[in-house]
């Protein structure tokens, strides 16, 4: 069963439990499927996981603005829209498999201090990618290099 299926039978068990938070970001996730078929990257189960990871890191930024500005029901809509998608993503890794991966990487280009993060950052964001936040491999990039 692909994805758009997959979406396709959990919103008709989310019209029928009357869940409404979860069929709107339901919803969400079939409009980016759709979106996703008439776009010329095409519609494969990276070009979704992608776009499901740009759709929970506006939803999570979109929290943090009206966390901001003391409207915690907008908030809570963002973050429990969030949450669903989060399940269809792949699993992120922990900090300590992201540290372990970034130090393999580190030595296999050679890196030696801050002024070669940019070699160290491209290809972390290839081998980590979908896999690990780019804010965290950023920190963590820094850290070992400095």
């Amino acid at each position: 069963m692909n994805m758009e299926e997959k979406i396709n039978g959990e919103i008709k068990t989310a019209m029928l439990a009357k869940d409404a938070k979860k069929l709107e970001a339901l919803r969400a996730i079939k409009s980016v499927i759709l979106l996703l078929k008439t776009s010329p990257e095409g519609l494969t189960e990276e070009t979704i996981s992608k776009a499901l990871q740009k759709e929970v890191k506006k939803r999570k930024e979109s929290a943090d603005i009206y966390k901001s500005q003391n409207r915690p029901d907008l908030e809570e809509v963002e973050l429990s829209q969030a949450a669903v998608m989060e399940e269809y993503l792949p699993k992120q890794m922990s900090e300590e498999e992201v540290k372990a991966e970034l130090t393999k990487i580190i030595a296999s280009v050679g890196a030696t201090g801050p002024g070669d993060m940019g070699k160290v950052m491209g290809a972390a964001s290839k081998a980590l990618a979908g896999k690990a936040d780019n804010k965290m491999v950023s920190v963590l990039v820094k850290q070992l290099l400095g």
